[in-house]
């Protein structure tokens, strides 16, 4: 697989998180551990089902230490991110989530054969400004009660960003593995959310609907995809690109009747493209 192809597979997690906001919308009320575990499932599913055409042995040559790694990455993230916007759920808090592509961005450097161009960093924080544009568009006050809750969404990013720039490292370890990942952060979600959560099961065909279209892509195949391109492809453009997230999902919701059209979002559409598009020429320059 080309290190293009291996980019484009991993934009396409980008593509399927853009239709996070939508879909989690729609299926409250359900909370945020037990939609995890049943997310998480399904994406185990897919797993299994891709892996099945390979032969479950490949998965026995994975040893526990990345399996322990990849758990802990999945489960970890996702409880972080939505306990952030639990203590404190203001456009802050996602601003600080969406540190983790500039953070991707700045830790790839550390990794053999890897090389941060100045570029890469213009492009990083431009794409940054388009994000918080979207992120802050509602307004929001800083409150001190809430900055625990903005600590927790520094460490969620600080994690993703290490979850992915360590996936790098993983590069001999098949993608299959991921489903073993899937599977076992279904079951921490569940034991979580028994010990946290009141069960609260989703509301009509929407709902199941809204449930099941997350487990398939945003918290579920999107791993896979993205595995993909931290291995394979170009880890500094596609932490870039991943701006474009924040940015699509508004564009969703707009198109959903849940959000309203506005000049903040076309700005944030040129920064965040002219951000990746930097990115996209220094990669080039130094490949």
């Amino acid at each position: 697989m080309t290190k293009g192809r291996a980019t484009l597979i991993g934009f396409t997690a980008v593509l399927m998180w853009s239709l996070l906001a939508l879909f989690t919308i729609g299926s409250a009320p359900v909370p945020p551990l037990l939609l995890n575990a049943i997310c998480f499932a399904i994406g185990g599913m897919i797993g299994l089902i891709w892996t099945a055409r390979q032969g479950f042995g490949v998965l026995r040559g994975v040893g526990w230490k990345v399996y322990a790694f990849g758990t802990i990455g999945l489960f970890g993230a996702h409880f972080l991110y939505f306990t952030a916007f639990r203590m404190a759920p203001l456009a802050e808090t996602g601003l600080i989530a969406y540190l983790w592509p500039m953070l991707i961005v700045l830790m790839s450097g550390f990794l053999p054969g890897e090389r941060l161009q100045p570029l890469h960093l213009v492009g990083a924080v431009l794409a940054f400004a388009g994000a918080a544009l979207i992120v802050l568009r509602s307004g929001g006050g800083l409150d001190a009660k809430a900055l625990p809750g903005f600590a927790v969404a520094f460490v969620f990013a600080l994690t993703w960003a290490g979850y992915s720039v360590l996936s790098r490292k993983l590069g001999a370890v098949r993608t299959e593995s991921v489903t073993v990942f899937c599977l076992a952060a279904a079951v921490l979600s569940t034991l979580a959310h028994l010990a946290l959560e009141e069960t609260v099961w989703p509301v009509g065909a929407m709902g199941w609907a809204s449930v099941l279209a997350l487990g398939l892509g945003p918290v579920g195949a999107a791993f896979f995809t993205w595995d993909i391109g931290m291995k394979r492809g170009d880890i500094q453009l596609l932490g870039v690109a991943s701006y474009a997230a924040p940015l699509l999902s508004t564009l969703a919701l707009v198109a959903a009747g849940i959000a309203k059209p506005s000049w903040t979002i076309a700005f944030a559409a040129v920064l965040i493209t002219a951000g990746a598009t930097l990115a996209a020429r220094a990669s080039a320059d130094s490949g």
